[in-house]
């Protein structure tokens, strides 16, 4: 399956040459991006505040950088530090998206959104998926959080940020440094203000390059593959030189392939688009091998899955000094909320 197949055209992140149509649209879009940008900045478009500080993570690019395992390793980190953080939606890919609710663990991602869900189950806090990021982080306010984080809400200026963190793929970057849908990018980073953090999502590299200027480097560390269908996880030495099927509907499949082959299997990618609503045919497979698939895609096929199905949980890891200059700049913020 191409990359265009998969919903990324090919050359987001290649050579190929830009088709005219789309470099016509992108001068459009990025002459709607910058007019947004500066009604809100002249305040002729208000920005609102929820009372609790919200710290957005998001991208400049569309697809997938990582931003999820930051979530959930931002909940647990402020948790830890005696707050009560909320998370804060879109729900994307959710049948009826029109109307908010929470999600809890059990909740099905079909109508709460597959990254809401996995989130409320790693973290057991209290999340709000709505097409209004304001009016969800209100409810969570409102729900008892004293701290909000806006999941993918870069892009949402309507709702005030104190912080912003940007999550950036390490290998694909920028792409092609071209607005949608000539390129990648939903607006310019030399145009946009500047984010409090740069987070470089490294993936499962174990040697980090020194970060540049400005950049934080973060790794995500793999558990033992956990089974769909039983309750013992196994080492993936159990696996080791065996033929897999892996399947992965993120936003950037190759990563999570490359896990795998990186672990020793022998892997039958099955790439499918960000946000795919699976249904059984998509598993039936030719073969009778063991299928991996990410926690994402878990969640939403464990239902109907082949019994030999295994998923594998990916943890954020980032340096200790990153959490300092987060505790920092979120100090004087809690001693204004506490006031």
């Amino acid at each position: 399956m191409s990359s265009s197949q998969r919903g990324t055209p090919a050359w987001w992140y290649g050579d190929a040459r830009v088709p005219l149509h789309a470099r016509l649209l992108a001068g459009l879009y990025g002459v709607a991006t910058r007019w947004r940008g500066a009604l809100y900045r002249r305040g002729w478009m208000r920005t609102r505040k929820v009372g609790v500080p919200v710290v957005v993570v998001g991208n400049f690019t569309a697809g997938g950088s990582g931003k999820t395992p930051l979530v959930i390793a931002l909940v647990n980190r402020l948790r830890a530090a005696g707050w009560t953080p909320g998370v804060a939606s879109r729900g994307y890919g959710r049948e009826d998206a029109g109307t908010p609710r929470w999600v809890e663990a059990g909740s099905d991602p079909r109508t709460h959104g597959d990254e809401a869900v996995l989130i409320a189950r790693r973290t057991g806090a209290k999340v709000r998926v709505d097409v209004d990021r304001v009016a969800a982080a209100q409810a969570l306010a409102d729900a008892g959080c004293d701290i909000v984080i806006c999941d993918d809400g870069l892009q949402h200026l309507r709702l005030g940020r104190d912080v912003a963190i940007e999550v950036i793929d390490a290998g694909r970057r920028y792409g092609n440094g071209r607005l949608l849908p000539a390129g990648p990018l939903r607006e310019s980073p030399a145009l946009a203000t500047p984010p409090d953090f740069k987070v470089v999502n490294h993936g499962t590299v174990a040697d980090v390059p020194e970060p540049a200027l400005g950049e934080w480097p973060m790794r995500q560390v793999f558990g033992h593959p956990f089974p769909l269908h039983g309750h013992r996880a196994r080492p993936f030495s159990d696996f080791a030189g065996r033929r897999v099927h892996a399947v992965a509907g993120i936003g950037h499949p190759e990563r999570f392939f490359d896990l795998l082959r990186s672990q020793g299997l022998g892997v039958i990618p099955h790439p499918f688009p960000d946000h795919h609503d699976y249904v059984p045919e998509d598993l039936q497979f030719s073969s009778d091998l063991p299928v991996f698939m990410t926690e994402k895609d878990a969640v939403k096929c464990a239902r109907f899955s082949p019994a030999d199905s295994w998923c594998v949980a990916i943890e954020a890891r980032l340096p200790e000094a990153f959490w300092l200059a987060l505790d920092e700049k979120l100090a004087p913020l809690r001693r204004t909320a506490d006031a």
